[in-house]
C-alpha cells in the first residue's frame, strides 16, 4: 500500500514536514542523507534549493530537481510521526 504525499513543507535544519493523503503527518530528517548519498549533497550548499521541494504529479514521492528525490515509502516509514496537537 502506498501512502500518497498530500503535502510537503521545508523546515529548519533540513527536515521535511510531510502531510499523507490518510491525514498523517510526519517530519522526515533529509539531512543524513547529504552526508551518505552525494545526489542529497546539493542540498546543502546550493542556496534555495531545499526549499524547493514540492510533490511529485502523482503523489508517489517528493523532488528537488530530475536528480533529488524520495518515495512516499521512504517519507513515511522513516519520518517521525507528530501528534495531533503538534
Amino acid at each position: 500500500m502506498f501512502h500518497k504525499v498530500k503535502a510537503v513543507t521545508p523546515l529548519s535544519e533540513y527536515r521535511l514536514l510531510v502531510s499523507f493523503s490518510g491525514g498523517e503527518q510526519k517530519q522526515y530528517d533529509v539531512k543524513p542523507l547529504c552526508g551518505e548519498w552525494n545526489a542529497f549533497k546539493p542540498l546543502l550548499y546550493i542556496a534555495g534549493l531545499f526549499e524547493q521541494v514540492r510533490i511529485d504529479g502523482s503523489g508517489y514521492g517528493v523532488s528537488w530537481n530530475a536528480d533529488i528525490d524520495l518515495s512516499c515509502e521512504e517519507l513515511y516509514e522513516n519520518g517521525v510521526a507528530l501528534n495531533a496537537g503538534d
